[in-house]
């Protein structure tokens, strides 16, 4: 048996006026999606726990099977593992963005997702200026890259800068124990960055959040007994995939964005079936068009990822005899908050040796009419490996 599970990062939504009462998911023409909820089981799942942030690390960690609140130690050092940061237990993991800043607003919390080749100049020259023994910065993929610091920040409440788009970052800034350091680093790269005359990007600040030190989580193989790869452009999915023992597959031209490859991670995908168990596929498009307020964006990323990448992998999954297909965002990221949300999620899920009569399309409305619901992401994770 092989499985599959395909994420549309932050896909589902809340109906908008704009679109006449309906979610871009019920304006999106989505045949494959509306198949497999037709043909296999399909409800809703909550993926956050209760009382805790709906951020795509939580998420994603539970749609790995994790419980999150055991096993979540912060979103920095998740990242880190993807790039081959080596972290001791005194160090602390900062997610750092390259993000604009004007009037005192938070303009932009990816700074026009900046280009990777920009960023990385930028990040570099932060790192000898106000790097050293205590402070480490490494550049990532376009805003998206690490601080680490020894020994501090564990206790900083940070906020994610994708939550406060637009919005005065006066009341925003790192609260709590030593914050003041943070805080003090932060401004510091907005005066270097905007004094330096060969920045031509949007980028004028640092934004840290999403701290913690290396977690410590058992692996995949010895929990659910299979072998299997991860595909992400994002560093924290990747992340969470080498954490329990995952390989994680590069594929060209995966850019975490709109423009990202859509058919390459379905191909690469299929292809890693041959030797392996297990695939997780990741696609943030959508996610980036909620954070946006872009509802054309997120409906054309909907439709894409139908498209391009549920459609190549249902079609070429069918040469293995027999497989399942699990399909869902991993929250929600409406546009009218332009932010995640903690709202249960639709899920489809399609077995070739089980067809069954499902729902009449996949859309958050129909999803949330079914009898199907699973509390939590490690409950449907442990569903979907079930032998049947």
């Amino acid at each position: 048996m092989k499985y599959v599970i395909l994420i549309g990062d932050g896909m589902s939504d809340r109906p908008l006026k704009a679109l006449g009462g309906k979610t871009p998911l019920e304006v999106a023409k989505t045949p494959n999606l509306d198949y497999l909820a037709r043909n296999g089981i399909a409800g809703t799942v909550r993926t956050v726990p209760k009382g805790m942030q709906p951020g795509s690390d939580v998420a994603n960690l539970s749609l790995f099977g994790y419980d999150p609140r055991k096993y979540y130690s912060g979103r920095g050092p998740l990242e880190a593992l993807n790039m081959g940061i080596k972290l001791s237990k005194d160090d602390v993991v900062f997610r750092c963005n390259t993000v604009t800043v004007k009037k005192g607003k938070m303009a932009d919390y990816s700074a026009g997702h900046i280009k990777t080749s920009d960023a990385k100049q930028l990040i570099k020259f932060l790192d000898k200026e106000i790097g050293g023994k205590r402070f480490k910065f490494y550049p990532g993929v376009s805003y998206r890259h690490l601080m680490v610091v020894k020994g501090i920040g564990d206790n900083v409440k940070c906020t994610p800068p994708h939550d406060i788009s637009g919005r005065p970052i006066k009341g925003y800034l790192p609260k709590g124990p030593r914050s003041e350091i943070i805080k003090q680093l932060m401004f510091e790269s907005k005066e270097l960055l905007e004094d330096l005359k060969s920045n031509k990007t949007k980028c004028n600040m640092i934004w840290l959040w999403g701290q913690g030190r290396k977690p410590k989580v058992p692996s995949f193989k010895k929990k659910y007994r299979k072998t299997g790869s991860v595909i992400s452009a994002v560093n924290l999915v990747n992340g969470i995939g080498i954490a329990i023992g995952l390989k994680p597959i590069k594929v060209p031209g995966a850019t975490g964005y709109l423009d990202t490859n859509y058919i390459g991670k379905a191909k690469y995908a299929l292809n890693s079936l041959r030797k392996k168990d297990f695939v997780f596929v990741h696609v943030e498009a959508p996610d980036e068009a909620g954070h946006e307020g872009n509802i054309k964006h997120k409906v054309k990323a909907i439709e894409d990822f139908d498209r391009y990448v549920v459609g190549t992998v249902l079609k070429g999954i069918r040469k293995f005899k027999d497989f399942k297909i699990l399909v869902l965002p991993d929250h929600p990221t409406p546009i009218s908050i332009m932010t995640h949300s903690a709202e249960p999620v639709p899920f489809a899920m399609y077995s070739s040796k089980k067809r069954v009569k499902g729902i009449k399309a996949y859309t958050e409305r129909y999803a949330s009419r079914s009898a199907i619901k699973f509390s939590s992401g490690p409950a449907l994770i442990d569903f979907f490996f079930k032998k049947e």
